[in-house]
């Protein structure tokens, strides 16, 4: 599968993760040829933000993002991580990755800071305007209440494992989720492109991971492989599918995402 030129965004990818290194260029051209227009390189801290701003400025085809991983508890870093977002708001597309993740913390009072952080997030996108890249591991449900209780408005929920049900509360709030090309086996992910609309659908690699084969590297190439699974269990064509997440992702990232004019929605 060949998409048409400069259709579609990877909208989750980790591509200044250091196994991206030593041929990331061409990574990136590989990814083109097969029609990506733009990757979103979402990161896990201030090193990872500052790599991707950086990254973008050598790589036309990278859109920078900064955020905080939420197994980082910890407020100052928190704090400094909202200035950078505040400093360099004009160069970025979204805030994230940030979210909850249950899986790795599991304390009580922990994840209380969890969603302290993750509140803090989301008062700052409102604030600047700018979506929120969601990481929601093992939390789905509760990352979903937090942000419908803190009116996030501009939401996308990242590689979300949670079951249908607790995702139809923000389908109905606007927020996005986005199908990674793991969908191809994983049982969950392929119930949920199911029952969601696909008016609320986008796709992202998460590059170097959640790839068609967990054994090997993920590449924003394999979106492809997300597109392909969506029209497959939607019995749809995939030109469906990428005329539908082409336009999910202008209405939450704006309709510049594709030539980096991001400054604004």
């Amino acid at each position: 599968m060949k998409l048409p030129k400069n259709s579609i965004v990877d909208t989750h990818a980790h591509i200044g993760d250091a196994s991206f290194d030593a041929d990331r260029g061409e990574v990136l051209q590989k990814a083109s040829d097969a029609g990506v227009a733009a990757v979103i390189a979402v990161g896990e801290n201030m090193d990872d933000a500052r790599r991707n701003l950086e990254l973008a400025g050598r790589h036309p085809m990278i859109r920078p993002a900064a955020g905080l991983y939420p197994t980082i508890l910890d407020w100052d870093r928190a704090g400094e991580m909202q200035a950078l977002i505040r400093r360099e708001r004009p160069r970025l597309v979204a805030i994230g990755e940030v979210g909850l993740d249950f899986w790795v913390v599991k304390e009580a009072h922990d994840k209380e800071i969890q969603k302290e952080i993750l509140k803090g997030f989301v008062q700052l996108s409102r604030e600047l305007d700018l979506p929120l890249n969601i990481h929601s591991r093992s939390a789905g449900r509760h990352a979903v209440a937090l942000l419908l209780a803190n009116d996030a408005t501009r939401v996308q929920m990242h590689a979300f494992d949670g079951k249908a049900s607790a995702a139809l509360p923000a389908v109905e709030a606007g927020f996005f989720f986005s199908v990674p090309p793991s969908v191809i086996r994983s049982r969950q992910k392929q119930k949920l492109v199911r029952h969601l609309p696909l008016s609320c659908l986008l796709v992202e690699t998460d590059s170097p991971v959640l790839g068609p084969d967990p054994h090997q590297r993920n590449e924003p190439a394999n979106i492809t492989v997300a597109i392909k699974a969506v029209a497959e269990l939607k019995s749809i064509t995939e030109d469906e599918v990428l005329t539908a997440v082409s336009e999910n992702t202008r209405r939450l990232y704006g309709t510049n995402v594709l030539d980096g004019k991001v400054a604004s929605k």
